[in-house]
């Protein structure tokens, strides 16, 4: 690969998170730009040229513009050799991009989840404007009415609820299939598995462990997939451990509502 690869991501994104695992298990190298979506990066002028949709992550290769996540790993996969994260045999094939849509689809409560138990906190500690600035930056009126819940309700908040919902479907969906098999498409590692990881991860740091662990092939898969030196690289090295350790003590003190709504 002649070109340069550059990659405007986030390093707490689910988003990003899988995408810097493709390009790690690949061993592509790439210029890092970090969007800072707290302080809403991802809405200035200058990015949103490159990303219209506001959010990370972008790939940029040369002159093209790449977005979406699942299809800047399809295309990372595409255009690059060393690992194959895509197996040969079709159905296998079939299998990843059948998972890739699923977990997209759970991608859509991620946001809420995570808001409702964590940076809702630090959102409401700043004061009245700092929560009217964040339900101002939804894209319509309905993400707007959403973020309104999360911050007065948090995980009392019907979207809540209905997120939890998706997060546990997906867990034993996985379940299922891991029953049965060692990664989540065919017999080798793929891009089903980069697509699942951050989400389960995402459970793990709001101290909704207990979800993985009650699923004992979940819970093997991911010890696998975090042993693995891409890992490390692509999201370990990327969190702050603060950042971690405030997201598990807000979802330690919401735990015992998540229970009672299990």
């Amino acid at each position: 690969m002649t070109e340069t690869l550059e990659l405007y991501h986030s390093p707490v994104s689910t988003c990003s998170q899988k995408v810097r695992m493709v390009l790690e298990e690949k061993g592509l190298g790439y210029v890092s730009h970090l969007i800072d979506l707290q302080s809403g990066q991802q809405h200035d002028p200058d990015y949103v040229k490159l990303n219209p949709n506001h959010v990370v992550p972008t790939l940029v290769h040369g002159q093209k513009v790449i977005l979406e996540s699942t299809l800047i790993c399809e295309y990372l996969e595409e255009v690059s050799v060393g690992q194959a994260l895509m197996p040969l045999a079709p159905h296998d094939r079939y299998q990843v991009r059948l998972w890739a849509q699923y977990i997209d689809r759970v991608h859509a409560h991620a946001a809420v989840l995570s808001y409702s138990v964590g940076p809702r906190h630090m959102i409401i500690a700043q004061g009245p404007e700092a929560i009217e600035h964040y339900i101002a930056l939804g894209q319509d009126e309905r993400t707007r009415v959403n973020r309104r819940a999360i911050i007065e309700q948090g995980v009392a908040s019907p979207q809540f609820a209905e997120a939890l919902t998706a997060f546990v479907a997906m867990l034993d969906r996985m379940e299922e299939h891991l029953t049965h098999h060692a990664w989540l498409a065919g017999e080798t590692f793929s891009l089903a598995d980069t697509a699942a990881i951050p989400y389960v991860l995402r459970l793990d740091h709001l101290a909704m462990t207990a979800l993985i662990t009650d699923r004992p092939h979940v819970a093997s898969w991911y010890e696998t997939v975090q042993a693995r030196p891409s890992y490390g690289r692509a999201i370990g090295q990327h969190l702050s451990a603060p950042t971690v350790a405030a997201l598990r003590s807000f979802g330690e003190a919401c735990w015992p509502q998540v229970l009672a709504l299990l």
